[in-house]
Order: structure tokens, then C-alpha cells, then sequence
């Protein structure tokens, strides 16, 4: 990142500041039925927050259908320093494809219906619901997948190419939001591999648990400033390659 950097005495201080405020904070969790989310849900209640929870599972709430992105937000008051968006799906019926061969269009479209347009129109929606004056975060979780840099195996297509339209997301929306909303910082948050209904069917791959996880990124949202909006970072605070 260029321009003005705090010392690393400033940022452990303004780290300390942002999680004494977060206490007094009210965050809003979309897709807190899911496991990731549910945990986010109850570790920002944990460390003190308000939390509204939005789900399609409880609430309805289809991420998909402009309408019903639009008419849940248009329900809540602006009064959130914290906007989470936890959803997204990993594959279609036949799981993550392995080759071209394996590519469909509709599975393609689903996939990228929910893991970017959704959290697209979430943002579009949210915008009026964080203030213009003051630390805030809209944080959509991403997966280290969906790095092109960092791309050395192939294969999963659709998700990949989701996830990479998200970060996409994330980069142009700091760049315009930056101008209305000064000290807002958008981010994309890889949380590892992660205990779910999504990991179930891997058990090559090494998972932790969900309140570990959401612990994790919380702590990473507590640290960034202003000057980390529009970046991707995974659970560790580490900046993720585009």
C-alpha cells in the first residue's frame, strides 16, 4: 500500500481503540445461519456488540433477488459500523469441476449469483447504512482460491472465477466509496479452511473450527484502518496476492 502508514506503535494504539469501540459497536452478520456466519454472529455478542442476523434460512433472505436484498436493508435504521456478508456456495450438484470438460453454464451462473452479485447487491444496499464520518467495515469473505497470483493448481473453475469477481467487487466499490465515506474500509477476508456443510466432502484438507475462524477474522477486521480498504487478507491479517 502507498502513502501515509502508522508506526507500528500508532497501529497497536488504534488497534486498541477499534476493539474498545467495537464493544459499543452494532454489527449486521448477512448469512449468519450458515456455520461460518452463526460463529461470527456469536463471538461479535461475545465480545460485546449488538449483532442483527440476516439469513435465508431464517429470515428468507435470497441474496440473489435484488428485491428481497432491497426491501430486507430498506427494514433497518443506519446505525452499523460492521457489515459482514458470510455467504456464498462452493460448487453445483456434480461438485468443483477438475477440467473444461466438466464446466456448466447454469452451475457457472449459480455459483456466481451467489458468491458475487449477491454480496454486489448487499453492498449496493448497505451503502446507507454505514456512517460517512466514522470507522466502519463492510467485510464479504472471500476464499484463497479465488487469487489469480496464487493460482498454482487449476481446476475449480467456477468457484475460482466467483470468488475473484468478488474481490473485484471489494477493490472497485473502496475506490468509489472512499470519496462519500471517508474512514469506511472495505475488505475481502479469506477465513482458511473452515469446519462446514462446504468442507464436509474434503477431509484431505485440514479444517478448524468455526468459532476459531470467526475469532480469527473479527480480529483481523479489529486491526485494519482506512488505508487497508479495497485489499484482500486472509485469517492471519496477511495480504492475499490479486
Amino acid at each position: 500500500m502507498g502513502g501515509f502508514r502508522l508506526s507500528p506503535e500508532c497501529r497497536d494504539r488504534f488497534s486498541q481503540l477499534t476493539r474498545r469501540s467495537a464493544l459499543e459497536g452494532h454489527a449486521l452478520v448477512i448469512g449468519a445461519s450458515g456455520g461460518i456466519g452463526q460463529a461470527l454472529a456469536d463471538e461479535l455478542k461475545a465480545r460485546g456488540s449488538r449483532v442483527t442476523c440476516l439469513s435465508r434460512s431464517h429470515e428468507g433472505l435470497d441474496i440473489t433477488s435484488e428485491d428481497a436484498v432491497s426491501t430486507a436493508l430498506g427494514r433497518l435504521e443506519p446505525q452499523f459500523d460492521r457489515i459482514i456478508v458470510a455467504t456464498g456456495i462452493l460448487s453445483g450438484e456434480k461438485g468443483p469441476e477438475k477440467s473444461l470438460q466438466a464446466l456448466s453454464a447454469d452451475d457457472m451462473a449459480n455459483l456466481f449469483a451467489v458468491n458475487t452479485i449477491g454480496p454486489a447487491l448487499v453492498l449496493k444496499h448497505a451503502k446507507r447504512l454505514l456512517p460517512k464520518n466514522e470507522r466502519a467495515v463492510f467485510a464479504a469473505l472471500s476464499a484463497r482460491v479465488g487469487s489469480i497470483g496464487d493460482n498454482g493448481l487449476g481446476g475449480w473453475y467456477s468457484y475460482r472465477a466467483s470468488k475473484a469477481a468478488l474481490n473485484q467487487v471489494i477493490r472497485t466499490a473502496s475506490i468509489e466509496l472512499k470519496r462519500t465515506h471517508k474512514h469506511l474500509i472495505c475488505a475481502a477476508l479469506h477465513p482458511g479452511t473452515v469446519e462446514t456443510e462446504f468442507t464436509r466432502n474434503y477431509p484431505q484438507h485440514k479444517t478448524i473450527p468455526p468459532q476459531q475462524a470467526a475469532g480469527n477474522l473479527l480480529n483481523v477486521i479489529d486491526d485494519l484502518s482506512p488505508d487497508d480498504s479495497g485489499q484482500f487478507f486472509d485469517w492471519a491479517g496477511k495480504r492475499v496476492p490479486w
